[in-house]
């Protein structure tokens, strides 16, 4: 369980029992122990279905909940007192002692049955949705691309503005670079690679992808699914320069089937920069976010 989901937790458990203190002081009763574990276990769902947010999938749902229940039953079986008074009005409710607890026996023992038969007969019902067509973020690239009338196998091409101070491509070039001023004028030749291909980026591409690199540029929401988030983890990090390129020089229209249906509204930008123009961009995204390209295992 994420330590953000148990903190939360946590602060409902106290604001919980400050509450039944709170309610011991004016009134002289709190709630009782019968109630204080169905209203933890409620306070539990709601939070974890409606206000944890990116939404968790159902099966961790019911796993959570099932240590909440574990962990109520422990808070109140730590005394017998504490237990007694928890089990009492269910021990009632099945005697059936009096008239009042007769029925709400007779309508938990119709409600519970009606209520377990809807939710089997709606689970099983059989649904006639349209079935998800999946999508791949991340589809195979072609073995090589045509761009400006020249070749580029994508295993075996490099940036050439990837290079150290003697020139020769360089894969860790940016560890040196990180923390560099790319507008300082005695500075590297990668510098100033990464210098123009932020121009580059500036002129066209951060009306969508941001100023920051993160998607959330001033056009971003007017497309589904939005600009990638280049400071994403999932994003850059992941991807080989080559594989990069191919993309944004062939943009959301030349991906493979699997990139659809709702595939990138990007251009294909060879037909607006030059292939250094498209390497410059990319050297500036890598160099910006910080993260290494992936090598071709």
């Amino acid at each position: 369980m994420p330590i953000e989901l148990i903190l939360v937790e946590v602060f409902a458990l106290f604001l919980f029992l400050a509450g039944n203190y709170f309610l011991k002081k004016v009134y002289g009763r709190g709630v009782s122990k019968f109630f204080q574990g169905v209203l933890l276990l409620i306070a539990a769902y709601i939070i974890f279905k409606y206000i944890i947010f990116p939404p968790i999938p159902a099966a961790l749902l019911y796993t959570y909940m099932g240590l909440i229940t574990l962990v109520v039953f422990l808070l109140l079986s730590t005394t017998d007192q504490s237990w007694n008074e928890f089990k009492d009005p269910i021990v009632k409710t099945l005697e059936g002692g009096s008239p009042r607890f007769k029925t709400i026996r007779m309508v938990t023992f119709v409600l519970v049955p009606v209520l377990a038969g809807y939710g089997s007969y709606n689970y099983m019902y059989p649904k006639y949705q349209e079935p998800i067509e999946l999508r791949t973020v991340h589809p195979a690239p072609p073995a090589s691309i045509q761009v400006h009338g020249s070749e580029l196998i994508l295993q075996k091409a490099r940036s050439p503005f990837r290079v150290n101070e003697k020139g020769d491509y360089d894969e860790k070039v940016e560890d040196r670079y990180l923390k560099a001023n790319p507008f300082d004028d005695k500075g590297v030749a990668y510098l100033k690679y990464v210098r123009e291909g932020g121009e580059i980026f500036f002129q066209n591409c951060h009306f969508c992808h941001g100023d920051n690199l993160n998607g959330a540029g001033m056009f971003a929401f007017a497309f589904n699914p939005i600009p990638a988030n280049f400071t994403d983890p999932g994003t850059l990090a992941q991807l080989q320069q080559t594989f990069v390129f191919w993309r944004v020089a062939k943009g959301g229209i030349g991906l493979p089937r699997e990139g659809f249906p709702w595939a990138s509204a990007m251009p294909p930008w060879e037909k607006h920069l030059t292939t250094d123009e498209i390497w410059k961009v990319i050297e500036f995204e890598y160099w910006h976010t910080g993260y290494y390209p992936r090598t071709w295992d």
